[in-house]
């Protein structure tokens, strides 16, 4: 005998027609939970972003702050009276800003110092003085233009040495440039860089706030009258004419006269804990339209110095 299927009642229908919406309606409920989910970790991330980079505007507009105090402090006294060095703390919008300041005299000029005073810095880091001559004819020679008209010497020099790349033979842009100088190594370039600018635009150093191995670098300069430089200053450092004449005859490379020249260090602390440190060079400027310009700026809220 054939049997027939049942027919399906209209309750059978009823159920099943429920069962398939509540299938549809869980598929949503999951798939509404992970776009929640995708949408929070979305916007946790983003609201670090964002509070990375409000960290980051505020470090900046801290350190522009300093920077413009620094100029002012400069800025405010006649040039004469203008002090060779300098420090203030200050409070601004959740954040504290310790500035010092310094002549940028306080550094041997890459760009102008004659060879005695680099060979003279050079040995004052380690150097012998055999050295010491060499590695200053190289400064002079990377700096120096070239003889196009006849045979580049000095341009020889590094291609013979393997170098790929020739001499500037021209200013040094940044102190930087002196770890391309041939043959200087890499320990000396590291003790001479906190020494050396390419700011200050003259051959003398600021005998005012210069260091020990700045001064030391003095061509003639006896150790000591260097001592007793280092002493007077320490008793008196706003009488450059004493302490000059205390040089004797290295008194050709030093000066008291300020310099328009000023690196500024900037430490930042934000109220939430981070902090950041700006290395700024300005050049404080007189008589015109801007009070100051920016130099050079370096600052670790990206990446350290």
């Amino acid at each position: 005998m054939r049997s027939t299927p049942s027919k399906k009642t209209a309750l059978d229908r009823k159920r099943e027609k429920s069962g398939f919406i509540l299938v549809v309606a869980l598929s949503i409920l999951a798939a509404l939970a992970t776009l929640a989910s995708t949408y929070s970790v979305y916007v946790g991330d983003a609201a670090f972003a964002t509070q990375i980079n409000d960290d980051r505007l505020r470090i900046r507009t801290a350190i522009s702050a300093g920077i413009e105090l620094t100029a002012y402090k400069l800025g405010a006294v006649p040039e004469v009276a203008r002090p060779p060095q300098g420090a203030f703390a200050v409070r601004l919008a959740r954040s504290t800003i310790n500035v010092t300041f310094e002549s940028e005299g306080a550094r041997v000029d890459l760009n102008a110092a004659p060879k005695g005073m680099l060979a003279g810095l050079f040995a004052a880091v380690g150097a012998s003085p055999s050295d010491a001559a060499i590695y200053a004819d190289r400064v002079i020679g990377w700096r120096k233009k070239g003889d196009v008209a006849g045979q580049n010497d000095e341009a020889a020099m590094y291609k013979a040495a393997g170098y790929a790349y020739a001499p500037r033979q021209a200013p040094f842009q940044n102190s930087f440039e002196l770890s391309l100088v041939l043959g200087i190594p890499t320990h000396i370039v590291a003790r001479v860089l906190p020494l050396v600018t390419v700011f200050s635009g003259r051959a003398e150093i600021d005998v005012r706030v210069a260091g020990p191995d700045v001064l030391s670098a003095l061509p003639n300069v006896t150790p000591e009258q260097l001592q007793k430089v280092l002493a007077e200053r320490a008793r008196d450092p706003q009488d450059g004419e004493a302490l000059l004449r205390l040089l004797g005859p290295a008194r050709a490379g030093a000066t008291d006269t300020p310099n328009p020249a000023a690196r500024v260090q900037a430490q930042i602390r934000l109220d939430n804990g981070r902090s950041a440190h700006a290395e700024i060079v300005i050049l404080v400027l007189q008589g015109e339209d801007e009070p100051f310009r920016v130099l050079s700026w370096r600052d670790d809220s990206d990446l350290p110095i």
